[in-house]
């Protein structure tokens, strides 16, 4: 393609929705049902892990594998998924996921054995870094203008809300439907967004080059560095999964350094490390889900067992913090379109640092208005921080490198969930050692439920130092 008829494809692309002002608004529709079903299914099974074990007589450990399965395949396509993208368009890159994500939940009706529910929870990763891969591009694509920081905001609202409601959903589900229907119940609203997203979203693929080839070794090479490090850390401390890890790490740099030699790679990291803006905006998203995606698990688990709570009783306090969070994203990504978004982020990690050091002195007896404030900073924190620093990080990099760009804040995002979850998993056996969870070991889970706060307040201000010293966008 001639970069004439590169430069005609892209102003037939604007056109479009300059005729048509309404469709922009139909795009980011599909893509804020899309990002808020997926992470609810996600999350949502949680509730019925109960009833799943009991159907389909699951010890343990295996019903431990039925997340971290979804874990796994959302992380090893997110690199080689936003490649291909900026070489054939977002739009078909979307669309496969979304209708994929959406076939793969119907398995759920042919599913007889735990051995099948896994193969179903991996196509649900996949499919989703498809999903993940190129939805934030598609939005800084269409809203190329000062409306783009919104639109991220209620881009990042979906995400949190669907994560965060997924529990109570997921439970209203289970207990009305049975356990399938958190599989098969969001799919209604999935048909929405595919017509939604096939009759609005233009294909941006509009490339001056010839179309460059994938990087097959280094998508091998990435989706073995995420296998090794995902079961060599979640096992830790067994020796084997000790050299797991080990060989997990040595073949981080092995691909980084690949990457920056190969011609057509998946990341040039040299590049990125000279993109001072982006790359810590990366850094600042890692460690902020690092410090956000336990909260849920601990909390969960605080409520439930020292305070006695039901698990709908849990899910609605904890509904506090998705609720702060739904209210500031918008307006903070508005807010990052006129002023620094180094400055609203950053402002936003304390915020959510603080938030943690108040769950640090939570005690077996400490009165749920304790929980409350603590929630309404971690609110506050992460609704100031997630649009302004996607809106940062988005808009330090070219046009035709945002599917990248969008699947490095994911690869983030999800790598920070894998790392935080494994610690978490670390001090559970650490104490409990495969035990179950009884009064008498109540003190023991305390400690645990601290530990893991402590942590997540590090990981916030560590992000704060990230989100600061990115340094101004150019605009």
């Amino acid at each position: 393609m001639t970069d004439s008829s590169s430069d005609a494809f892209a102003t037939a692309e604007a056109t479009f929705y300059q005729l048509n002002p309404n469709a922009r608004w139909f795009v980011l529709a599909s893509i804020c049902i899309t990002l808020f079903i997926v992470p609810m299914s996600m999350s949502g099974v949680n509730m019925a892990l109960p009833a799943i074990a009991a159907a389909l007589h699951v010890d343990a450990v295996w019903l431990s594998w039925i997340t971290t399965a979804t874990l796994w395949g959302s992380i090893v396509l997110l690199l080689p998924a936003g490649r291909v993208a900026d070489m054939v368009g977002r739009k078909p890159i979307f669309m496969l996921g979304l209708m994929g994500f959406s076939l793969a939940s119907l398995l759920v009706f042919v599913v007889d054995s735990v051995a099948v529910l896994l193969w179903v929870r991996v196509l649900q990763g996949l499919f989703s870094s498809l999903i993940f891969a190129t939805a934030m591009a598609i939005i800084a694509t269409v809203f190329s203008d000062n409306n783009r920081g919104s639109a991220l905001g209620f881009a990042s609202t979906s995400v949190y809300l669907g994560l965060t409601c997924g529990p109570l959903i997921g439970g209203w589900l289970t207990e009305h439907v049975g356990w399938q229907g958190v599989f098969w119940g969001p799919l209604l609203l999935a048909i929405v967004a595919i017509i939604l997203a096939f009759i609005y979203i233009r294909n941006d693929h509009r490339s001056a080059q010839p179309t460059q080839p994938l990087d097959w070794l280094g998508s091998l090479i990435f989706v073995a560095i995420v296998t090794l490090l995902l079961f060599g850390l979640s096992g830790l401390p067994d020796v084997l999964s000790g050299v797991m890890l080990v060989v997990g790490m040595v073949l981080v740099v092995v691909f980084v350094r690949y990457q920056n030699r190969c011609q057509y790679p998946l990341v040039r990291f040299s590049l990125l490390a000279s993109n001072r803006v982006m790359s810590r905006s990366l850094m600042a998203s890692f460690m902020m889900y690092s410090a956000n995606y336990p909260v849920l698990f601990l909390l969960s688990l605080y409520l439930q067992y020292l305070q006695a709570l039901s698990p709908s009783e849990a899910g609605q306090l904890i509904l506090i913090q998705a609720l702060i969070m739904a209210v500031l994203a918008p307006i903070a990504g508005r807010l990052s379109d006129r002023y620094e978004p180094r400055l609203i982020a950053t402002i936003g990690c304390l915020f959510f640092g603080i938030g943690f050091v108040v769950l640090m002195f939570l005690q077996a007896d400490s009165p749920l208005n304790h929980v409350m404030i603590a929630l309404c900073l971690l609110g506050v924190g992460f609704g100031l921080f997630s649009t302004p620093n996607n809106n940062a990080a988005l808009g330090a990099v070219p046009k035709e490198r945002l599917s990248i760009a969008s699947a490095l804040l994911n690869l983030a995002r999800t790598s920070g969930n894998m790392f935080s979850m494994a610690i978490v998993m670390m001090l559970m056996s650490q104490f409990f050692a495969g035990e179950q969870i009884h009064p008498e070991r109540y003190p023991d889970l305390l400690l645990v439920v601290q530990l893991g706060f402590a942590s997540a307040a590090g990981y916030s201000f560590l992000a704060a130092w990230f989100s600061y010293s990115r340094g101004n966008v150019t605009r």
